[in-house]
């Protein structure tokens, strides 16, 4: 089990690739509190007060939100609009559990591996984010639109560009989420674990 939470450890830190075009993400944690003596109370206590997602508002043992903004500079040339450059700011936001109050030693030792993975889980769908943001750099910088001389239409195509590599993004995130909670997945593997207590 450490075996299986140190290589997403370091699968997590390999995957961040050093900051392009001067930016790089701020990344915060919040926690919510979590109670319980044993692995089944804990795992029961994070379904009780995990956060809601969507507008389902299913609870869930982490999340990972980010917010996106842009400055972006878009210049005439002739007839044509052309997006000069593009400067995001991405604020990445993992949201984890927290044992709050004592627990029995054997079952704290359980929980740290428990919470070590699973903050590693979240990491990566932090890292596909940040590659989304990169993804949109690349195909969006130096984009050009003829006849364009109010810069209207090229913002109309951007909107098509984004559209599709934000949908390429949270399918990345629900297939990097199914194979970890599939049978004998990693995130499976370490749920497991703690209901054991091992």
């Amino acid at each position: 089990m450490k075996t299986a939470v140190l290589t997403y450890l370091l699968l997590a830190i390999l995957l961040v690739s050093p900051a392009q075009a001067g930016w790089k993400p701020v990344e915060k944690v919040e926690t919510y509190a979590v109670s319980g003596q044993t692995g089944p109370q804990l795992h029961a206590s994070m379904g009780e007060r995990g956060p809601t997602i969507g507008k389902s508002r299913v609870r869930a043992m982490a999340y990972t939100n980010f917010k996106l903004t842009w400055v972006r500079d878009y210049q005439r040339q002739g007839n044509a609009c052309v997006l000069v450059s593009a400067r995001p700011k991405l604020i990445i936001t993992y949201t984890l559990p927290k044992a709050s109050g004592p627990i029995p030693a054997v079952v704290q030792k359980s929980w740290d591996v428990f919470a070590a993975g699973l903050a590693a889980h979240e990491k990566v769908h932090g890292d596909i984010i940040v590659d989304m943001v990169r993804k949109i750099e690349t195909a969006t910088v130096g984009l050009s639109v003829p006849d364009d001389p109010g810069c209207s239409e090229i913002r109309t195509e951007m909107t098509r560009r984004l559209a599709e590599l934000s949908q390429a993004q949270r399918q990345a995130s629900r297939d990097f989420d199914r194979v970890e909670f599939a049978p004998r997945g990693n995130l499976q593997r370490l749920i497991v674990a703690l209901l054991m207590g091992r």
